[in-house]
């Protein structure tokens, strides 16, 4: 087996959301907001090569949205799914598989392009892997996430007949050294790939721990369905990490690809961060 890090690119979003509770007085430190109180952070992907299987853990928020979407999130950088699989030595007609931790756009927008006037799958080759439950949650969301569901980043999956649903099970095995983990408080049924490589265990962390900086434990997203949830699973899962010494993975963070983590007097924190090239 074989990890890369894809980085699809950067986006920002208010720092107010991104750090719930929290004032800005103690997270502009963590991550500096500009004028309009937006921070910058990453869409990075994880990219498994698997003996023949070539698995893409989310894709990013893509680039088939009007003018208007784009100006709301500020896309920046000059990286892409293409240029990092590039880099690589990947097509993206090379993925056999695209995993999906859950259909907000920013992880499954890259998932869907646009041919002259039809939306179809960026992947020709994959097939799209979700569970039932979430695709349910996302198909018929709630007022309150709606924003987040779009219709054209996720219907256009399963009209190509390449969708594909994963059984809701705890430790569910998705390959030999890829086991899934549920969690319930971002989003209902949100899946993070837990995977063995070399010797180690790496968490693709999604929006359970968006970036380094969401460690302490009331550091909930504003965006978070149940944060109460999400507190129970933090505090849970970081006192498992500490124990068995995991790898984080972060998808959000703008500057940190992996850490590990430590006990301390303030509680749980970062021991060591470093790139997943480097593990």
């Amino acid at each position: 087996m074989n990890l890369y890090s894809i980085d699809t690119g950067h986006f920002k979003l208010d720092g107010g959301a991104m750090f719930g509770v929290v004032p800005k007085s103690i997270w502009n430190k963590l991550n500096p907001a500009d004028e309009n109180n937006m921070c910058s952070w990453a869409m990075r992907s994880l990219l498994i090569e698997d003996g023949d299987r070539l698995i893409l853990v989310d894709t990013g928020i893509g680039n088939k949205q009007d003018e208007k979407f784009f100006s709301y999130y500020y896309l920046h950088g000059d990286t892409s799914i293409d240029t990092s699989l590039a880099k690589h030595g990947f097509h993206r007609d090379d993925i056999t598989d695209v995993f999906l931790t859950h259909l907000h756009f920013d992880h499954c927008g890259g998932s869907i392009e646009r041919r002259g006037d039809k939306l179809v799958p960026a992947f020709k080759n994959a097939s799209f892997w979700s569970n039932e439950e979430h695709w349910e949650w996302a198909t018929k969301p709630n007022e309150r996430e709606k924003a987040s569901f779009l219709k054209e980043n996720i219907l256009p999956i399963q009209e190509s007949g390449q969708l594909k649903f994963i059984p809701r099970e705890e430790g569910i095995p998705f390959t030999n050294d890829f086991n899934i983990r549920f969690v319930f408080g971002h989003t209902d049924s949100m899946m993070l790939p837990q995977i063995q490589y070399k010797g180690k265990t790496i968490i693709y962390m999604a929006d359970l721990l968006p970036s380094k900086g969401h460690i302490p434990i009331p550091y909930v997203m504003a965006y978070d369905m149940f944060p109460l949830t999400t507190l129970q699973e933090k505090k849970s899962f970081l006192q498992e990490a500490v124990e068995n010494n995991y790898i984080l993975f972060f998808e959000h963070d703008p500057v940190t690809e992996c850490c590990t983590l430590q006990s301390t007097d303030k509680g749980i924190r970062v021991a060591d961060t470093f790139r997943l090239a480097d593990v």
